[in-house]
Order: C-alpha cells, then sequence, then structure tokens
C-alpha cells in the first residue's frame, strides 16, 4: 500500500511536469535534475549555481532581541539559548533597500537555503535580514505570542513584529526600500505579512516573492508525512534505514578512494552506482519533515503545558535528559500536531469549526482576492514540486496569471540556488 502511494505521488509529479512544460521548456530551462526527490535533495550542481560572494565578503553580524520576556522565568532553565530571538543581518556600506527573508519550516535563519538567498540578494547591492520560520522552536520560544504555529495570521502578526524591532534596532542603517521573500512555509508566511502591512503600513513593501508556497497547507504537510512512511528495501527488523545509507555512502567512498566532503557530494553521489532509490530519497526526506514537526509539537506543547509530551508539572531543570520526552515528540507527525494542539487552540481562541475551514483560513485561498489585486506579488514554483496537490497550480494560474513563473524541474526549492532562478528573482526585485 505504501509503495503504492509513493508510486502515486510520483506519477502525479510526472503528470504536472508534462502537462505544464510549456510554461518554461525544459531544454531551455536547462535544470539538470529531472527527479524531484534527487533535486530536494541535492539541489543544483555546484557549477550551475549563481555567481554569490563568499560568506568571508559580506558584511554580516547576528543580533539578539528580547521580546518575551515572561520567557525567562516559563521556559526551562536548559532554554537559555533560545530566550531571546537570534537574527542575521547583512549590511551593505550605503544606503540600499532592504529584503527580509523568512525561513520555511522549521528553518532557522542560518539555515542552508536562507543562506544561499542572502548572498544572492547581497551581491546584488540589497542590505539582507535573515528570519527564523514561526514554526522553528528559537522562534516559538522567543518570538512566538502563543507559541502553536500554523494559524497563518497569528504566525504573520509574530513576524510584523520581529520585523519592526529589527528595524528599531537598526535606526542608523539608510534604507530605501523594503522587499520581502520567503521560501517553502516561509513564502506562505510571506504572503500573510504583505497583507498585513497593507493595512498597518510599516514597511510597504516594493516587491514580495513567493519561493515555492504551498497553496493548500494541509495537502503540502500531509505529502511530506506520508514519505517517512514509504518502505524502503533493505530495511527491516535487523537493517535500518540509516544503516542501509551508510552502507551505501561507505562503498561510494571506498570506490572513489578518498572522502571528499564538499557541496558536490550528494549530486555525484546520485549518479555512482551507490544511488538512492526513489524510496530512499523519500524516507530522508520525510524523516527530516518528521524531525519538523516532533520539534512543533514538543516545544508547542513545554511552552503551553499541555501535558500531552512533557507532563504539565515536571520539573525540569538544566541538568534534566528531554530525551524519552523527544522520542514521544517524534511520534507524532504533523497531522498529530494539527489534531492534538491546533485546532484546539484556534478554536478555543477563535471559536472555530471544522478543519475545512481551518484549512482554508490558513492557506493561500484566504487570500485569493488580494493576490489577485496585488501587482507587487510573484510566485516561482515547480511543476514537480512536492507539496503540490490536485489544483494547486491551477489556484496559482488564476489568481496570479503572468505573475507565475512555472519551472519544470526542481523539486522543492532544489533550484533556488540555479543561475536561471536567481537571475529571475533579482529581475523581479529590480522590475
Amino acid at each position: 500500500m505504501l509503495r503504492l502511494r509513493l508510486a502515486a505521488l510520483l506519477g502525479s509529479l510526472i503528470f504536472c511536469a508534462q502537462v505544464l512544460a510549456a510554461d518554461l521548456d525544459a531544454n531551455t530551462y536547462g535544470f539538470p535534475i529531472t527527479n524531484p526527490f534527487e533535486a530536494t535533495i541535492a539541489t543544483t550542481p555546484p557549477d550551475l549555481r549563481s555567481q554569490v560572494p563568499a560568506n568571508e565578503d559580506i558584511n554580516q553580524s547576528d543580533y539578539d532581541l528580547k521580546l518575551r520576556p515572561e520567557r525567562e522565568t516559563e521556559l526551562p532553565d536548559n532554554f537559555w539559548p533560545v530566550k531571546s530571538l537570534r537574527y542575521r543581518l547583512a549590511r551593505q556600506k550605503g544606503p540600499a533597500p532592504l529584503v527580509f527573508v523568512i525561513a520555511g519550516t522549521g528553518g532557522h535563519y542560518a539555515s542552508t537555503h536562507a543562506e544561499s538567498l542572502k548572498r544572492l540578494f547581497y551581491g546584488a547591492g540589497y542590505h539582507v535580514v535573515q528570519l527564523s520560520s514561526p514554526t522553528s522552536y528559537d522562534f516559538m520560544a522567543a518570538a512566538s505570542r502563543h507559541a502553536t504555529p500554523g494559524i497563518s495570521s497569528e504566525d504573520a502578526d509574530d513576524l510584523y513584529r520581529v520585523m519592526q524591532a529589527v528595524r528599531a534596532q537598526h535606526p542608523s542603517l539608510p534604507i530605501t526600500d523594503f522587499y520581502l521573500t520567503g521560501y517553502s512555509l516561509g513564502a506562505l508566511d510571506a504572503a500573510f505579512v504583505s497583507h498585513l502591512d497593507e493595512t498597518r503600513r510599516s514597511f510597504n513593501f516594493k516587491r514580495v516573492l513567493l519561493l515555492n508556497p504551498p497553496v493548500n497547507l494541509y495537502t503540502s504537510v500531509t505529502n511530506l508525512d506520508r514519505l517517512v512512511q514509504t518502505r524502503v528495501k533493505g530495511v527491516d527488523d535487523t537493517t535500518t534505514f540509516y544503516q542501509v545509507v551508510l552502507g551505501k555512502l561507505t562503498r561510494y567512498f571506498q570506490q572513489k578512494g578518498y572522502i571528499d566532503l564538499n557541496d558536490a557530494l550528494l549530486f555525484d553521489f546520485q549518479e555512482s552506482r551507490q544511488r538512492l532509490t526513489n524510496e530512499q530519497m523519500a524516507m530522508l526526506i520525510g524523516t527530516a519533515f518528521r524531525f519538523s514537526s516532533s520539534d512543533i509539537a514538543f516545544t508547542s506543547d513545554l511552552i503551553n503545558h499541555r501535558g500531552l509530551i512533557t507532563p504539565a508539572k515536571y520539573p525540569i531543570t538544566e541538568g534534566t535528559s528531554l530525551t524519552r520526552f523527544y522520542k514521544r515528540a517524534l511520534q507524532c507527525d504533523f497531522d498529530c500536531y494539527i489534531t492534538e494542539q491546533l485546532i484546539p487552540y484556534w478554536r478555543a481562541k477563535y471559536d472555530g469549526g471544522s478543519l475545512s475551514q481551518l484549512i482554508n483560513q490558513v492557506s493561500l485561498y484566504a487570500l485569493e482576492d488580494y493576490l489577485k489585486g496585488s501587482s507587487k506579488i510573484a510566485v516561482m514554483h515547480n511543476a514537480d514540486d512536492l507539496i503540490l496537490g490536485p489544483g494547486d497550480l491551477g489556484f496559482l494560474r488564476r489568481t496570479l496569471g503572468d505573475r507565475l513563473t512555472l519551472y519544470p524541474h526542481g523539486g522543492h526549492c532544489g533550484n533556488l540556488n540555479y543561475r536561471v532562478n536567481g537571475d529571475a528573482m533579482l529581475e523581479f526585485f529590480r522590475g
């Protein structure tokens, strides 16, 4: 049954790529990885990436914000690293526009994609601020008012307050205009932040770019949750998935005759005889997402004293082991988090109703009229993205028209550092 699910998902991705290839011809586009799982994991081969400055050539620093002083006493002592919210600012020498970059699900401000986008925009002359996702444990602990992420309007409100605090912390930074972008869930967040700014007018964003956003949030997380259930050949009661992958890596390095850990590793590995199968790649992606969802479930439960994972009055000190609680959290996928924590919170606060009502409120559907009428917003997506479901691309087409750029390949965010994509991002921001 699980193998059939993976086959069905692959089939739908291939179908989308065939039907929508006319949006951007695959041969003209030139992205070399046509397998969506492979693209998601390996991203762009190094020689095809955008030309960007090295980190040592960027004037950047990390800063702290004290936004939720009550968390100093609410959180256990071993949460001291996240009682302040950290972010990264890369600044130009003189006046320049500023781009806020919002990370994807569970993403830290210094995650790989955020760093890649920072280098791209900084190299083009922008100040850049990198922000963690509202679903990351550091943001939940230090910046979220209710620490129950998933209500997109609330997450946007929390992000907006962070952005205002960042600007206030650098009053002498010469900013000419404000721009906004995010990838994956961060792109959905960016849409809601932009909508909020239309009434609050703190930034008046000149351009807003959504990179690989979920359209129906529930569909996207369901797609990713299913990947971790994939049945992988060779994995049984005596051999774990990680042993299978480690064995492949060991044989790969033995065949090469040396170990070289660099940006080209995954692409080169997938060109070898030890390449991962679709099932193995699906499991790898799904496992990464499961760790993110368990982080969300654990942190939200702990901060709100719900007692679902960590007993509400359990004494936690700096030396307390949280391993058994985190193991319990790992059994909770995103659907579990939605059912046990998000929906009860939503219903209690907003007198909410059914799951379908919640889905409509937290997805791009809620912003359909705004997206149709706002010429400053654009979407870049991939026809074979793992998070898309039936009707998602049709919604984007109807809503955005020619402000939707659809690439034939790239999986989920696998082509963000491809030079063609980078050029298109900069062209959009420059108008």
